[in-house]
């Protein structure tokens, strides 16, 4: 998919928050999702967000539906949707925005604002459970086998995959009860394409990889965020991420959840995941509405 493909415009949601956030003189925050999740997902995070100051929006992915239920009735939409793409789609969507913004992202979606971070295009990042990048060589046995009914199926590379609720509690909601990882399902699954998938896993091979990160740029500050029973990006794989960086000048910091799987960002315990953000973006000179930060082209 080319990143002039016409799914990577901005929305007129997505516009119109950027109108709103230029005239509110407020931060802006973009949440990016990853695959299976709608952007829907981040409403808790974009409220509480808001009630601290900033412009908060979630925008979705090239080929995202406005709701859960219209993307679930035309997975077509995402068909071939890729890293690049997915990109893109942000670029043009900071673009209208008059002041950097602070990205957070989760899996693919923090693979994402990492590489926006490194081109310059945000004030800060929050990466959680961060797909993996170029340069991370050895992946968990587990991280392989929950990816595996994608990639052992290359026709999904230009198609898209569902997670039944079986899978999404075995891989992706497995630190909480089944109950609750079924009600996430419900609420919040969506067909997600499958081409990223392929993408992350011939990242070490590809010269010209779209996940492919410029750690060693100058930039505004990172967190990484890991979770210790997390099967989809375990701990080791998000870790790993975070030694990428530790020969750059610019701030890197990573903080675990021993108790946490991949669902934190959408689980009962998504606000302590939150508030540690808040907390953070605070330590780092990036609290809400704190007047605009220079762009630095990438």
């Amino acid at each position: 998919m080319s990143s002039q493909d016409p799914r990577s415009t901005p929305t007129a949601a997505d516009l119109d928050f950027a109108a709103a956030a230029n005239a509110s003189g407020r931060t802006p925050v973009l949440f990016v999702h990853g695959l299976w999740l709608h952007a829907a997902s981040w409403q808790p995070w974009v409220r509480l967000f808001e009630s601290v100051g900033y412009a908060a929006h979630a925008p979705g992915w090239p080929g995202d539906g406005a709701t859960v239920a219209q993307t679930r009735a035309h997975p077509e939409r995402l068909a071939g949707v890729g890293i690049e793409a997915v990109s893109e789609h942000l670029r043009r969507l900071i673009g209208a925005l008059e002041d950097a913004p602070v990205l957070v992202g989760h899996s693919f979606g923090g693979l994402v604002v990492q590489k926006l971070l490194g081109e310059g295009l945000a004030r800060a990042a929050v990466a959680v459970d961060p797909a993996q990048m170029r340069g991370v060589l050895h992946l968990p046995l587990v991280q392989l086998r929950n990816a595996l009914p994608v990639l052992a199926n290359p026709a999904r590379f230009s198609g898209t995959d569902e997670q039944s609720p079986e899978r999404f509690a075995r891989a992706f909601a497995n630190a909480v009860p089944r109950a609750e990882s079924d009600d996430l399902h419900a609420r919040w699954s969506i067909p997600a394409p499958g081409r990223p998938l392929f993408e992350a896993a011939l990242a070490n091979v590809l010269v010209s990889t779209p996940a492919a990160v410029r750690t060693g740029a100058e930039r505004g500050p990172l967190l990484i965020v890991g979770g210790g029973r997390d099967r989809t990006v375990p701990a080791l794989t998000t870790r790993a991420i975070a030694r990428r960086y530790r020969d750059g000048s610019s701030t890197t910091e990573y903080h675990e959840f021993a108790d946490r799987g991949h669902s934190l960002v959408v689980d009962s315990g998504w606000r302590e995941v939150a508030e540690h953000a808040l907390r953070w973006l605070t330590s780092v000179g990036h609290p809400a509405a704190v007047g605009p930060a220079p762009r630095r082209a990438g």
